[in-house]
């Protein structure tokens, strides 16, 4: 079993940063890939980043490459999600995620544990 615990989320304004944080604890949790989703309200949950278990791999959505950087820690097996030049369409709830098999990274269906969740609001 894995626990993840976001944190980090808050209120932000147009163009400024904020950076989430996901502590992992668990069985085997540094061999698993950790990845970040989220979810405006209405809308599905879609794909932010995602990073390989070693940190040598990472993948982003189209809609934040070159504004994002996902990094992990894995002494303290806490993932990251830096986040810049933020627009209103960022906000969302953010859910950090793991997985410990393969499968298309960008589908919610690939990752095993959840955490709760944290928000992230970018105001105009």
């Amino acid at each position: 079993q894995v626990q993840l615990v976001e944190s980090g989320g808050g209120l932000a304004q147009a163009g400024g940063s904020l950076r989430l944080s996901c502590a992992a604890s668990g069985r085997a949790v540094s061999s698993y890939g950790m990845g970040w989703f989220r979810q405006a309200p209405g809308k599905g949950r879609e794909f932010v980043a995602v990073i390989s278990w070693n940190g040598g791999s990472t993948y982003y959505a189209d809609s934040v490459k070159g504004r994002f950087t996902i990094s992990r820690d894995s002494a303290q097996n806490t993932v990251y999600l830096q986040m810049n030049s933020l627009n209103p369409e960022d906000t969302a709830v953010y859910y950090c995620t793991a997985r410990s098999r393969g499968g298309a990274y960008y589908h919610t269906a690939s990752y095993d544990y959840w955490g709760q969740g944290t928000q992230v609001t970018v105001s105009s």
